[in-house]
């Protein structure tokens, strides 16, 4: 198959009615290592992953390393590669533009506006996801309606246009519950970041991403010193044009 070969009608028909293990495994039959699931190893990535091990099927799994993830991230990265025999491919900031970037504002530069924390996140995250992009015809993501207002109206599957190009787009786990979520990392004993366990609810890197304090709203730990000014938060990964036909 072809991306050229989706439209709207099949994904409203077909591919929204399937259950995660069926359209993860649509995904691997269908564009094989054109397809990939990217994860920041957030609980619903880690089963994502533990999901289409199941289905018995080679499979891609890629990742933004920042350059400044915290530790419990890159052990949980090692824990998932050793239980399910793979290697996960990981995508890091340009050197030349990530030097450029911090000689002329600073390592910390996303202190001092949102425009810079913005230009902080697409220097380290933005592009280097995009790269990765550029390899796979069908992008697996693990982002959620409960997560934020800006993604309660997010769908199964969009077909989105990345550098110009049609990639189809692949939440699965769109519709579950944070308590679903973890209900099934202890029944499947599944790999997870422990800092979970630690008060975190959304996991980049270290200094912008904090534990919750009760009563937060589920991102309210990203960048905590743009809360009330503005609740829109995002990196720029998950904020692509649609695409499609």
């Amino acid at each position: 198959m072809q991306i050229s070969d989706i439209n709207n009608d099949f994904i409203e028909s077909s591919l929204s009615s399937m259950d995660a293990e069926e359209i993860l495994k649509w995904s691997f039959e269908n564009f094989g290592t054109r397809a990939a699931i990217g994860s920041s190893f957030q609980l619903t990535g880690s089963v994502i992953i533990d999901i289409t091990s199941k289905t018995g099927l080679d499979f891609r799994v890629f990742t933004v390393d920042t350059l400044r993830l915290h530790d419990e991230t890159y052990k949980v990265m090692e824990e998932v590669e050793s239980k399910y025999g793979i290697k996960v491919e990981r995508f890091a900031p340009d050197k030349e533009k990530l030097d450029s970037m911090v000689s002329r504002f600073g390592e910390y530069l996303f202190f001092d506006s949102k425009a810079k924390q913005e230009y902080c996140c697409e220097v380290r995250k933005v592009e280097p996801n995009d790269r990765a992009l550029d390899t796979v015809d069908v992008w697996i993501s693990g982002l959620r309606n409960d997560q934020s207002k800006s993604r309660k109206n997010i769908s199964k599957v969009e077909m989105v246009v990345i550098k110009g190009r049609d990639v189809l787009k692949i939440n699965p786990l769109v519709n579950w519950s944070v308590d679903e979520i973890k209900k099934y990392i202890a029944d499947n004993n599944v790999p997870y970041n422990k800092l979970f366990d630690e008060g975190y609810d959304s996991i980049g890197c270290t200094i912008c991403s904090t534990p919750l304090n009760e009563g937060e709203a589920p991102r309210s730990g990203r960048w905590r010193w743009f809360n009330g000014s503005d609740d829109n938060k995002e990196c720029g990964i998950h904020i692509p044009k649609k695409g499609g036909k």
